[in-house]
């Protein structure tokens, strides 16, 4: 029997930065996004207006993402982290603290283009640190998102109670935010540095991305999973207040439990990888989130539909963390670790498409036929993911006293292509 083999010190403080980041993402994103009616309001953004604002952040994330596929050639992407999370936060400030329209869209502008950096650079450094674990711990930063949107929302539902001006609301947040990134910044670890004390080769700059008609598979199953993310985000109170008769305050709960259920999967979910392999996860996930959505369309009531909203989190909480993971995997298998931080940018913009799409979608579908046949329409694309689920690895990846994982490979083996 071989023992697993121990993290070194500077693995574990990499580690540890690095879900820091993932946590103060997700609470700054939570509070932009939970507060779009009183940026609204502050500003006289008109409804006409106000799809422009919404559709331009995800629009230039986008395009961030794809200049961080370019800088990444020539700077780590830990670099870019800790360059860009404390614009991102600062942006943020500048949302709820400027004083006109054109202000705001700027920093509106700025934020989109630097949260699409902060994205990429993100889970680049996941994948690479991943790999240098040589074991599951990707559904772990993304369960530290997860946790940071709750207290980003609970702190969003505090100032809109308190009625607190925005500016109040993001000050102390981003007084706290700036310094911590900061600080922890110093400890990220990014490819080239992950042995040991400073014993890894230096990093080299980053190869050729994944060619996108082999990337394409994963792409889809992204955007997919983003298109199901956003329905829930924007379509599950309305949902139950219209179609399911629930009360104006029982509406808003759906939300706050697919985010808590999406925490405790993710939290968990690198187990289950580590036992049983990703594409069974990943096949498990699909099967529980398309049930998700079969129960919401067919909800007779609002408490059934909150299990359909239940099960939604649980089930597309593994997805996009194990795309991101196969990514870096299958770029090191064709191309080396240096085409891994390119392709994981590449990859990350269908992170935003689904986004885009995900909304208007459902809504057009739902005025021009139902909207409890709106709902099928994401199960169906989620279920695509079925199709693609070899490309995430077809061995089981077990982990534990009696499996050792070498420390070059990424989660899933056995996989020779998408």
């Amino acid at each position: 029997m071989t023992p697993p083999q121990v993290p070194g010190a500077r693995l574990r403080h990499g580690r540890v930065a690095l879900a820091l980041s993932f946590f103060v993402q997700g609470a700054v994103f939570a509070l932009l996004v939970t507060r779009i009616p009183a940026i609204q309001v502050r500003y006289g953004i008109s409804d006409g207006l106000l799809p422009a604002f919404l559709a331009a952040v995800p629009v230039l994330a986008g395009a961030g993402s794809v200049g961080t596929e370019h800088l990444v050639k020539r700077v780590s992407p830990k670099t870019v982290l800790r360059c860009v999370q404390p614009v991102v936060c600062l942006a943020l400030l500048a949302v709820g603290a400027v004083g006109s329209l054109a202000q705001v869209a700027v920093a509106l502008a700025v934020f989109g283009l630097t949260v699409g950096a902060l994205d990429a650079s993100m889970n680049m450094l996941g994948v690479s640190l991943q790999r240098a674990y040589g074991r599951s711990i990707m559904l772990g930063f993304h369960a530290a998102y997860s946790l940071g949107g709750i207290v980003g929302a609970s702190l969003a539902w505090v100032g809109a109670h308190g009625q607190l001006p925005l500016w109040s609301l993001y000050g102390p947040v981003v007084a706290v935010s700036v310094p911590l990134v900061l600080l922890s910044g110093r400890w990220l670890v990014g490819r080239g540095d992950e042995e040991g004390e400073g014993k890894g080769r230096p990093a080299t700059g980053a190869g050729s991305p994944v060619a996108m008609r082999l990337l394409l598979p994963l792409c889809l199953v992204m955007a997919f999973a983003y298109i199901g993310d956003s329905t829930v985000s924007n379509w599950s109170a309305k949902y139950l207040q219209d179609v399911l008769g629930s009360s104006e305050q029982l509406a808003t709960v759906p939300y706050n439990v697919y985010m808590v259920t999406t925490l405790l999967g993710r939290t968990v979910g690198d187990l289950g990888v580590r036992r049983f392999g990703p594409a069974s996860v990943v096949r498990t996930g699909t099967v529980v989130a398309a049930v998700g959505f079969a129960v919401v369309a067919a909800a007779p009531d609002a408490w059934v539909g909150m299990v359909g909203f239940t099960l939604l989190g649980l089930g597309l909480c593994v997805i996009v963390p194990q795309t991101f993971a196969a990514a870096g995997r299958y770029a090191v298998e064709r191309h080396g670790p240096e085409a891994s931080d390119p392709t994981i940018a590449r990859l990350n913009i269908f992170n935003y498409v689904g986004f885009l799409i995900g909304s208007p979608l459902v809504g057009a579908l739902g005025d021009a036929w139902s909207y409890r046949g709106a709902m099928l329409v994401p199960m169906a694309l989620v279920l695509v993911t079925l199709v693609y689920a070899r490309s995430f690895g077809s061995s089981p990846a077990r982990y534990g006293d009696d499996h050792e994982r070498p420390r070059t490979v990424d989660v899933g083996r056995g996989s020779n292509g998408l």
